[in-house]
């Protein structure tokens, strides 16, 4: 088979996105997807998104983590899926759309997509660090200095350790000054550190403020890849009208036989 693909990447974030319209790729095959991730003898990336038609929304996003599974809600990857869908003509700088997590809403303006992410309504907390779930599980924890650590090393440690074989994303948190925050993320399914992680840095601003360590509602997030933003407002014990604002870049297109 000859498949035709788009690579996107959000602030590093890496992406192979693929028209499923007409549902000709083979979805239940893992092993190809992995093979299409791998940096090494495929094209490479941090997961795959196929675009696919939807009857309550503008189209659906299908996620799968660069070990071939089909994973929970991607952050970077709805923000790339929305750039790539005004890229085909289905959309123009607004859209809703549906993915493992329900409906999504979102828009572009100036360059930047920004993402409406679901309502977190439960924070978990330890003596070390926060838990919560953005539309995928995320542990938070704040450190002293990220410069130097070895984020795979305790990525893992911690990914395993605490949360076994179904695992949650990691996420080591800096406080820069009151809204701003420098972030490192071990990605569940990469089994490895990624430049950014969209999910990841609105669980970092949530806990940040829920657990006093900021006061600001439009949190500034400084991953390796670089800048994002989270907003939110909240209404009791609830976040509401969270959104992830950032740049979603085409960087290619191409083909593949597999």
């Amino acid at each position: 088979m000859q498949l035709s693909f788009f690579k996107y990447q959000g602030t590093g974030n890496d992406f192979i996105i693929i028209d499923n319209r007409l549902e000709i790729f083979p979805k239940n095959n893992t092993k190809l997807v992995a093979f299409l991730c791998n940096r090494k003898f495929g094209i490479g990336a941090d997961g795959l998104i196929l675009l696919e038609s939807d009857t309550m929304s503008d189209f659906k996003m299908v996620y799968y983590n660069a070990d071939g599974h089909q994973s929970t809600m991607c952050g970077n990857g709805g923000r790339c899926i929305v750039a790539f869908a005004r890229k085909l003509g289905i959309i123009n700088d607004s859209t809703q759309f549906s993915a493992v997590d329900g409906l999504h809403s979102a828009h572009i303006a100036n360059g930047l997509v920004t993402l409406y992410m679901n309502e977190v309504d439960e924070i978990r907390s330890k003596p070390k660090y926060h838990f919560l779930n953005t539309g995928s599980p995320h542990h938070v924890q704040l450190m002293e200095e990220l410069d130097g650590m070895d984020v795979k090393l305790e990525g893992a440690k911690l990914r395993y350790g605490l949360y076994g074989q179904e695992g949650s994303n990691i996420n080591f948190v800096q406080k820069v000054d009151n809204d701003t925050f420098k972030v490192r993320t071990y990605e569940r399914g990469v089994e490895d550190e990624t430049l950014s992680c969209g999910t990841g840095v609105t669980a970092v601003a949530i806990a940040m403020h829920h657990y006093g360590n900021t006061s600001a509602e439009q949190i500034h997030i400084e991953t390796i890849g670089g800048p994002l933003t989270v907003s939110f407002q909240k209404k009791g014990d609830t976040y509401t009208n969270v959104t992830l604002t950032g740049p979603a870049e085409f960087v290619f297109k191409g083909e593949i036989a597999c």
